[in-house]
């Protein structure tokens, strides 16, 4: 009977151990990503799925070393599952309803990054363009930052 409890905890263990490591790729995610979509997918996808390992590992274990079942537990995790992606989906809602800037890719060799509004109806010309203009600024700051450089 030892035995079992040690593998019990352990299986907890683990559990809390995914847990943690979801998080942290949740916590990247909302650094890295550039937008309020993206963004808000990263903290409600990972973080619930993450937050669903943790409790259900400390579920289990309080299950095997102290004897009983947590009803509160039960209950956050049921709260948390249904109430973060619903929250993320009326956030990004919202966000796409006031204009909040999307990120794409452009189809081009460069893969030039564009942010666009939702009430920005622009053709793949008119966004060629804007994205030939901010390149040219981009290499005219470019350069301008190595002159400097070679003059010291």
């Amino acid at each position: 009977m030892p035995q079992i409890s040690e593998i019990v905890s352990l299986i907890a263990a683990i559990l809390l151990f995914l847990g943690s490591i979801i998080a942290l790729i949740s916590a990247i995610g909302l650094i890295k990503f550039q937008d309020v979509f993206l963004r808000s997918h990263a903290a409600t996808k990972s973080s619930t799925l993450s937050v669903l390992f943790t409790i259900v590992g400390v579920l289990i274990y309080f299950m095997t070393t102290q004897g009983y079942l947590s009803v509160r537990l039960i209950l956050a995790l049921i709260f948390i599952n249904l109430t973060s992606p619903v929250g993320g989906h009326l956030i990004s809602r919202a966000a796409y309803r006031t204009g909040a800037f999307m990120y794409r890719r452009k189809d081009g060799p460069r893969q030039a990054d564009i942010l666009l509004s939702s009430s920005e109806h622009n053709t793949f010309e008119e966004l060629k363009q804007r994205a030939k203009v901010r390149e040219e600024r981009r290499l005219e700051n470019y350069r301008k930052e190595h002159e400097d450089f070679d003059d010291r």
